[in-house]
């Protein structure tokens, strides 16, 4: 049964460091003049399981015998695409038949003629 105590408080620290604000805020790319951070939505469940037979001296049981588990899994969904560029911050969400590079495909253009705007005008 020790055993099994150190297996949850493995796992459940584990769980801990991976269910953190890092975790759904990504890496902040950079364009010229605009930066894009994604944003991720985790999913996740975990179960527990331990048991044992009767041991010595049952009379249900033949032997001994001792069980115990853990099982968990997990999944991750792109659901927005926050910008920052010299117009402001906007929140550009990400619909759920396209993936996030779908997405960034869509917005790297619009902020790429954004900035090539920007320069005709500066130019």
């Amino acid at each position: 049964m020790e055993n099994f105590e150190n297996i949850v408080k493995s796992t459940l620290g584990e769980i801990e460091k991976i269910l953190s604000t890092k975790s759904v805020v990504g890496e902040p790319v950079k364009l010229e003049n605009a930066t894009v951070i994604p944003l991720i939505q985790l999913g996740f469940g975990f179960g527990i399981g331990s048991g044992g037979a009767g041991g010595k001296g049952s009379k249900s049981a033949e032997g001994e015998g001792t069980g115990s588990g853990v099982g968990a899994g997990g999944g991750v969904k792109p659901v927005a695409l926050i910008v920052i560029d010299k117009d402001g911050v906007r929140v550009e969400p990400v619909t759920r038949k396209s993936s996030i590079i779908e997405k960034m495909g869509d917005i790297i253009p619009k902020v790429m003629d954004k900035i090539g705007d920007k320069k005709k005008e500066e130019g």
